[in-house]
């Protein structure tokens, strides 16, 4: 429940930045203003700058509304819930992909990316000249590098070519420029992750837990690298992560979804969140998860549950017997609510009776739609499928993936067990297997539907071959809004 970053005391004014991005000081409001002029002086300026681009993976633009949207929603693990009619339209559209450029989650993903780059740029401009602590001062660049790659990789795999900006814009030409083609943003990525590897600390303690560190970076260049289909480096990554980080599963799966164990030993990188503030906002410092995703109307969450982000039957049947993340991940009928009442049959927006439960929370530290349970970024699980996927079917490939399976079904995670994936299986049966090991793996962490694009699922799924899915739905829409201002851009083929 640690992390140094506050929503804190400064409101940069003439850069649009609001200081801040986690746990115990997220209880601050912003208390004075200040200007480029009397700003970037001293350590805290350098810590405050940096603390305000985490800010943004909490919002809206990321984690609290657009990536669960297109990640989980998008895909073929679940569909919009919700009360029916036009509620939670704008999910809809991605659920059937009809979607317009107008799209809300379109835009907030788009716009929250930005956000978070132009922050990312000004700290990189500006903090190498500051004189102070040589070791805050690296830290603080690494941390803008990390954080600048992360935002340009959801942006990338999302829209494909996207503007690279690299430097905070001086005239209005520097702010209306083309897209760049992702090839090039993809080498800018990896290039930020690369020396945020070399800058950043191995770990933290007391406040500062929670941000990111080499091995955060490494983790993500791990994935980069599966992304852009280099093996060799996504191996080799992941497999430093594994060896290097001191980190290991937990020996239940469901240990990583519980406040309790918030930023714990198979943690890579969290965006931190803190309840209490009883907001109605997608902006606020909690995640609204506990109550969109709580089965609709049964009073298990502050607000009675809204029943968004549920999980399609396919998925739900394809859980293998005795996989225990299934209870963990899924509400289905008979479960027991904490007060003792039983999930009914079907809800609104439910008909199956399924719903997400691996962000429940319940009443407990919540207001509103305030929820402090952290998501989840990156784990050491995923680092043992990428593994697994890069290396193919060999002995260390084979002992990454199952490491994982025998956890699944509460087996010894390093003792052979009953539900390993054999040698001698084919490469493309392996592949096949890592890829369904990653979709009840990380189920609901907002990653479905970037994984099935990369895999080419997307387009030969039979459920959403049902719903409509067209070869274009490979990328979003350029968000119309964006093209109103910056008629530089070009529109992605089909919207």
């Amino acid at each position: 429940m640690s992390f140094i970053t506050k929503y804190t005391s400064a409101t940069l004014l003439t850069l649009g930045l609001l200081t801040g991005c986690g746990k115990e000081f997220l209880s601050e409001e912003p208390t004075d203003q200040v200007t480029d002029a009397n700003f970037y002086k001293t350590t805290t300026d350098a810590i405050q700058a940096t603390n305000a681009i985490y800010s943004e993976l909490g919002k809206g633009g990321q984690y609290n509304y657009a990536l669960w949207g297109i990640g989980d929603i998008g895909s073929d693990i679940s569909t919009t819930g919700g009360g029916g009619g036009g509620d939670g339209i704008e999910q809809q559209q991605l659920d059937f992909f009809n979607i317009p450029t107008t799209n809300p989650i379109v835009s907030r993903l788009w716009g929250g990316c930005f956000i978070g780059i132009g922050r990312a740029n000004i700290v990189l401009q500006k903090v190498p000249a500051m004189s102070i602590d040589a070791a805050i001062q690296k830290r603080c660049i690494g941390e803008a590098q990390f954080l600048r790659a992360k935002y340009y990789f959801d942006l990338v795999r999302a829209y494909g070519d996207v503007p690279l900006l690299t430097k905070p814009p001086v005239t209005l030409e520097d702010v209306n420029v083309q897209r760049t083609p992702a090839a090039q943003v993809y080498t800018q990525i990896v290039q930020d992750l690369t020396d945020a590897i070399g800058n950043l600390p191995a770990s933290y303690s007391g406040d500062d837990i929670g941000r990111a560190t080499k091995w955060s970076a490494t983790a993500l260049l791990a994935k980069v690298y599966l992304t852009q289909g280099n093996m060799t480096g996504a191996a080799t990554r992941a497999k430093e992560v594994i060896a290097g980080s001191g980190k290991s599963l937990w020996d239940n799966y469901g240990d990583n979804f519980t406040v309790g164990n918030e930023n714990g030993k198979e943690s890579l990188f969290e965006v931190q969140y803190v309840a209490g503030r009883n907001q109605y906002t997608f902006d606020g410092l909690g995640f609204v998860g506990n109550e969109f995703f709580g089965p609709r109307g049964q009073g298990i969450v502050p607000q009675g549950g809204y029943g968004f982000n549920i999980p399609e039957a396919d998925f739900v049947a394809g859980y293998e017997t005795g996989d225990r993340r299934r209870d963990v991940t899924i509400w289905k009928p008979g479960d027991k609510y904490p007060d003792g009442r039983v999930q009914p049959n079907s809800l609104p927006g439910s008909p199956n009776g399924y719903g997400c439960k691996k962000w429940f929370v319940g009443k407990v530290n919540t207001n509103i739609w305030d929820s402090e349970l952290n998501i989840p970024v990156l784990r050491l699980a995923e680092m043992y499928l990428i593994q697994a996927e890069a290396e193919g079917p060999t002995a260390s490939g084979l002992e990454a993936i199952n490491k994982v399976r025998r956890r699944a079904f509460g087996e010894p995670i390093n003792t052979p067990g009953a539900h390993e994936i054999a040698a001698g299986i084919s490469a493309d049966a392996f592949k096949r297997a890592v890829w369904r090991e990653r979709k009840y793996e990380l189920a609901f962490e907002n990653d479905r539907w970037f994984d099935m694009k990369r895999t080419g699922e997307l387009l030969t799924s039979p459920q959403l071959i049902a719903k409509g899915v067209k070869p274009f739905n490979v990328v979003l829409p350029v968000p119309q809004s964006e093209r109103d201002v910056n008629r530089g851009l070009s529109q992605n083929t089909g919207y």
